[in-house]
């Protein structure tokens, strides 16, 4: 699979519409970015917590089809934890995945969301997927 491939499959889905873009596969390993928008942010002027969940989920989920088992057929998320460090107003959010586990039955990637600009962690991210046969 290629950046273009999950860049393809975004088109006309929700990923699109958030303007992820995934820029880098490396190993079982994908690269992303997220340019932050108005729309993104909560009340109170800063990113809102479900952009960051959305685009954590996001690539956590690409990860696993990057790295689902021959006959699998699909796969659903079972579990996901946020521990958010920082927040923005602007800019361009970075992601990258990190397997703890690749299994038959289940995956769990950690997920890292940064600032591009500084490389300042914003939040981490740890994912469980169920492997659906």
């Amino acid at each position: 699979m290629t950046v273009d491939y999950f860049n393809t499959k975004s088109k006309g889905c929700f990923p699109e519409l958030l303007g992820i873009k995934v820029t880098a596969i490396n190993g079982n390993k994908l690269k992303a970015e997220m340019p932050i928008q108005q729309a993104f942010l909560a009340p109170n002027t800063y990113l809102h917590a479900g952009s960051i969940v959305t685009f954590a989920d996001t690539i956590a989920g690409y990860s696993t089809v990057l790295n689902l088992p021959e006959k699998a057929k699909s796969f659903t998320t079972i579990e996901l934890k946020s521990n958010f460090l920082r927040t923005l107003k602007e800019g361009v959010l970075e992601c990258e995945s990190e397997p703890e586990h690749i299994g038959r039955t289940t995956q769990i990637w950690r997920i890292r969301v940064l600032d591009k600009a500084t490389k300042k962690v914003l939040a981490i991210f740890s994912c469980t997927q169920l492997i659906l046969y």
